[in-house]
């Protein structure tokens, strides 16, 4: 059984998770191997793996399911679509990221054991149950921000290299121990409650075993995929900025450099030039857009990469107003 929180602790699937049973730690179901690997290329793409632990970006996500479904991942791990995991491109395998659907609120912590999406406009590949709990299996796409979390990405890698797992604060203690197979009390996860001054609210959606009988905050029927899936898993959710789609084109520390981008590239599409602060370090953004849909976004970006622009990505960016704390994310 899982142990909930009190407030808005989260719980998340337990055959991804450190597992803690009085106080004792516990291996995931799966560990596979700990993996970073060196620099590849993919399409005329450069990929640089690394272990970033202050990895911040947004873009859109995509996911994948039956056609790997029961295949090795990169890390050595079997895959499986009706369980909450992911592939990323660079992080370090296993690491743990929070992805948040920035176009209904709803997040998750999400555990990456494969390489990919390979796709130029694609930053993260959710398997299919994230890609349902999130919001967009139908749709197939969503604009996403996806953060690393740092103490629970350091407890896996510990555990797949077979290290003794590094302290963790209290507030990150809110693991749970194994939670039975067998039928679990699901919610659709709908856009949220809504106050009387009509702004949504936060709240977490939790999906727990029947056994439990805590209240759920939200009812109706979010069916499991093959009608076995293990879900302990909190889904957060709350208010989002309004966003928007962008090819970004390039970055620079030198704005002449990016000026220079912006005329070549200024007939494709409203250009502009956005300055950063990374680090005390300005960087001058070349974008492209707003866009109104990813398969607008993705026919421009393959006109740029087309340019020479090897290192062009889709980019969503939040509304004025909100915070910019890196290179590529709002």
């Amino acid at each position: 059984m899982a142990v909930l929180l009190a407030g808005c602790a989260e719980t998340q699937l337990a055959v991804h998770s450190v597992k803690r049973i009085g106080g004792v730690q516990s291996q995931p179901a799966q560990v596979g191997n700990y993996k970073i690997g060196n620099p590849y290329e993919i399409s005329g793409q450069w990929y640089y793996p690394a272990a970033d632990y202050e990895y911040k970006e947004t873009g859109i996500a995509s996911w994948y399911g039956p056609k790997f479904h029961g295949k090795q991942t990169a890390n050595g791990e079997i895959f499986d679509q009706y369980e909450v995991s992911a592939a990323h491109r660079t992080l370090p395998l296993p690491s743990v990221v929070r992805v948040t659907n920035l176009e209904n609120g709803r997040s998750l912590k999400v555990r990456i054991n494969d390489r990919g999406p390979f796709a130029h406009s694609r930053i993260i590949d959710m398997s299919r149950r994230a890609a349902q709990l999130l919001g967009f299996e139908k749709k197939g796409t969503a604009k996403v921000l996806v953060e690393v979390i740092e103490d629970e990405s350091r407890q896996m890698a510990a555990i797949a290299q077979g290290k003794a797992t590094p302290e963790v604060t209290q507030a990150e203690q809110q693991t749970v121990s194994a939670a039975p197979r067998d039928t679990v009390e699901t919610v659709r996860l709908d856009d949220g409650p809504i106050t009387d001054s009509g702004e949504p609210t936060k709240s977490t959606i939790r999906l727990t075993p029947p056994s439990n009988n805590t209240p759920i905050s939200q009812s109706a029927e979010l069916t499991p995929l093959d009608g076995t899936a293990e879900d302990n898993v909190a889904v957060r959710v709350e208010p989002v900025s309004p966003s928007s789609i962008f090819v970004q084109a390039g970055a620079f520390s030198v704005y002449d450099n990016a000026l220079n981008l912006r005329n070549r590239l200024y007939d494709m599409a409203p250009t502009k030039i956005e300055p950063v602060d990374v680090k005390g370090t300005t960087f001058y953004r070349v974008r492209l857009g707003p866009l109104n849909t990813v398969p607008e976004a993705d026919i421009l970006l393959e006109r740029v990469i087309a340019t020479g622009q090897n290192g062009a990505k889709v980019v969503v960016e939040c509304a004025d107003g909100a915070p910019q704390s890196s290179v590529s994310g709002c």
